[in-house]
């Protein structure tokens, strides 16, 4: 009698501990279920990471790193040195793009020598490599499907008047807008921070040249980090220029590391921008504040934080 007591005393613990173990595991699998969910969800913004953001969780090939910004819900991304990768590869990444309904976003047309060539100079040789290095990235951007490509007019020439330097440079962006407009191509100029030797700093000066170039395939390129430390003013900024920007990028100030890191607030810029309708690319052009995989998992984190309004 004893012993089978004990027994049904045995299977009646033995079920209601199941029972609560299964309880217990049930939040945590649903916690676990909405996380990945979420992961994968579109934000609001089409934010685009850029090669090296998510190397410690999908390895150096910057084709696997595009899988994995897609798993966490990017659509976008941009890559600086495309130029420089081989045909072979950039035409991997364009196959990667559309089989991932991915979108490509800027790469720099870049003509040598840091931005120290300048087409402030008006010297021949520099508007020709110029033009080259424009027929060049059209048959890149061909190979990535990619609409915009960055430019940077280089250093002051300071032999010459202001006035003459900016009409170089407008004559040598003409150029560039005839070979891209035919395409639907858009260079997008990007007004500097990084040294006062830069000629293009401000974003009134970059709407002034974009209405001299005249030209569609001739816009702005507003980094919000850069004028944030040129001129801030943020939101009026880019109200004013509006018209002729067709591009964005970020990064929090100081330290050019992810939204929440700095003291721009990255929240109402968000919204402002959603809120006028902005469908292009906001480009992560930063760097990550923490270190490993952490501190890549505290980016993502930073952008669903920043993209909630």
């Amino acid at each position: 009698m004893k012993t089978t007591q004990s027994r049904r005393e045995f299977v009646k613990n033995t079920t209601l501990m199941a029972g609560l173990s299964a309880l217990a595991a049930w939040p945590l699998h649903a916690e676990a279920t909405e996380k990945q969910r979420v992961a994968g969800k579109p934000f609001k913004l089409n934010y685009a990471p850029h090669d090296g953001m998510f190397k410690n969780h999908a390895g150096p090939d910057f084709i696997d790193q595009i899988k994995f910004m897609a798993d966490q819900g990017f659509r976008a991304i941009e890559d600086n040195g495309l130029l420089g990768r081989p045909i072979e590869y950039q035409e991997r990444i364009g196959k990667t793009l559309a089989a991932l309904n991915m979108t490509m976003g800027v790469f720099v047309v870049d003509g040598g020598d840091n931005w120290k060539t300048s087409l402030t100079t008006g010297k021949q040789e520099f508007t020709d490599n110029f033009i080259k290095t424009c027929r060049a990235s059209v048959e890149a951007a061909k190979r990535v499907n990619a609409k915009w490509m960055t430019v940077v007019p280089g250093f002051f020439e300071r032999k010459l008047p202001l006035g003459i330097q900016t009409a170089n440079v407008v004559e040598a962006l003409r150029r560039g807008a005839e070979i891209f407009e035919p395409h639907g191509l858009v260079m997008v100029l990007e007004p500097l921070s990084d040294t006062p030797e830069l000629f293009l700093r401000f974003s009134d000066q970059t709407f002034e040249i974009c209405k001299a170039v005249k030209s569609p395939a001739c816009k702005i390129l507003f980094d919000i980090y850069h004028m944030q430390r040129n001129e801030g003013n943020l939101i009026n900024n880019l109200n004013t220029c509006w018209d002729e920007i067709a591009y964005i990028q970020v990064g929090d100030n100081p330290g050019r590391k992810e939204p929440t890191t700095g003291e721009i607030n990255y929240k109402n810029i968000f919204k402002h921008l959603h809120e006028k309708g902005f469908k292009g690319v906001v480009g992560m052009e930063h760097g990550n504040a923490k270190e490993g995989k952490a501190g890549e998992l505290a980016l993502i984190q930073a952008y669903r934080d920043s993209d909630t309004f």
